[in-house]
């Protein structure tokens, strides 16, 4: 069964350029007669169209080295192998999905990237089910997928055979997508997973399956169908590739530096705001915070459990270590840094208010850090800035 899936070659072609990342196609799920998830007043296959259009003008006009290809611009259906072959036709160096996701309950909600794999829980085998079942409107699909039936759970035993040549790029990339939308988004953090899903098993580069949100959620459904929420899904992806690739690519965040100020390479993504939104959901588990400092710091308010609340910028994220004097930092006083998610953070300042932390925030993109934003921490932990300015307030 899908034994040929096995004889996909890892071509010299791609081996030449695993360090250039210059071709991404931008997939947006279901289409045409296939309507996707269903909400209460929206189908995934638009919402997901919006979205990844979005995306694809934000890597256009900010990464003009970048040639964007899309499955769809449209609402036409699309067959999931077409999908994989136009990625394969194209020589991609990415591959990215974008989906809604949906529950029986009410409940459920977040943002969750996969990567090709085998499932490791009866959700991620649900979740690969349900886009996978896309196949059963294709008119010749036994023959397409040599007799899988996705609604099977023996069918996907296959996956076990399956060795991933990119699952560490792919992974890589989906860290990225979840740290967007945890940090700057504000969206509830539901992590990095595997499941086998045909469209990435056809895929001969790395990729992702993106699932923004669940419309099955009242919450979540609206946000997802408002304009705003699309624009900060999109940039968050967007941010996200071009983190991936300035990591593939051996760069620090994508620019040259003069003079410890950043010199834009390629121009910031214009959203309402550059903070993250106001969460519409669970805060993100708290994180550790700054670990070193570069030079001394205000003294940070109390809480009322004792430990001080202060309000940093971050500025820079990197998957390697940066001295923290650094001339990427020139200019910058109080510089910081913490890890999380496999990825070092670093912060600049220390302010006991979001409104002082606000200010610093504006004279750090003065400088040229076109991507700072505020961030807060209980004593070493990081927490949600909401929380932190609730926090801060002097007792009554």
């Amino acid at each position: 069964m899908l034994c040929f899936l096995l004889l996909i070659a890892w071509t010299a072609d791609s081996q030449n350029n695993l360090n250039k990342i210059d071709r991404v196609v931008i997939d947006a799920g279901h289409g045409g007669e296939d309507p996707g998830a269903l909400g209460k007043h929206s189908r995934e296959k638009d919402i997901v169209l919006a979205i990844a259009l979005k995306t694809g003008e934000y890597i256009e006009k900010n990464l003009p080295d970048v040639k964007v290809i899309y499955t769809r611009t449209t609402d036409r259906f699309i067959e999931l192998y077409k999908r994989a072959h136009i990625a394969n036709e194209s020589h991609a160096d990415l591959y990215i999905s974008i989906h809604c996701n949906s529950s029986p309950k009410s409940a459920p909600f977040g943002a969750e990237t996969y990567v090709m794999g085998l499932h490791k829980s009866e959700n991620n085998l649900e979740v690969a089910k349900l886009e996978n079942a896309a196949i059963l409107l294709e008119s010749d699909y036994t023959a397409n997928y040599e007799g899988f039936d996705p609604n099977s759970d023996e069918a996907y035993i296959v996956f076990n055979m399956y060795q991933n040549l990119f699952l560490e790029q792919s992974l890589g990339m989906a860290v990225h997508v979840q740290d967007q939308f945890r940090e700057r988004v504000g969206r509830h953090d539901r992590g990095v997973k595997q499941a086998g899903f045909l469209v990435l098993y056809r895929t001969t580069m790395p990729g992702v399956l993106i699932e923004t949100g669940f419309l099955s959620n009242a919450a979540e459904e609206s946000y997802l169908m408002s304009e705003e929420g699309q624009v900060y899904l999109a940039s968050a992806i967007y941010r996200a590739f071009r983190d991936y690739k300035n990591e593939v690519e051996g760069k620090i965040d994508g620019q040259p530096t003069s003079g410890g100020k950043t010199v834009a390479a390629n121009p910031p993504v214009q959203t309402p705001r550059e903070e993250p939104v106001k969460k519409q959901d669970a805060s993100p588990t708290p994180t550790p915070g700054p670990a070193k400092n570069s030079s001394a710091s205000k003294e940070p308010i109390p809480s009322a459990s004792g430990e001080s609340i202060s309000f940093c910028v971050q500025v820079h994220t990197s998957p390697k270590k940066i001295p923290l004097n650094s001339k990427l930092f020139a200019g910058l006083q109080n510089v910081r840094e913490y890890y999380h998610g496999g990825l070092y953070k670093y912060t600049s300042g220390n302010e006991s208010s979001f409104e002082e932390a606000s200010r610093l925030c504006k004279t750090i993109r003065s400088k040229g850090f076109n991507d700072a934003f505020v961030v807060a921490f209980q004593g070493e932990t990081r927490i949600d800035v909401e929380k932190a300015r609730q926090l801060a307030k002097p007792a009554p």
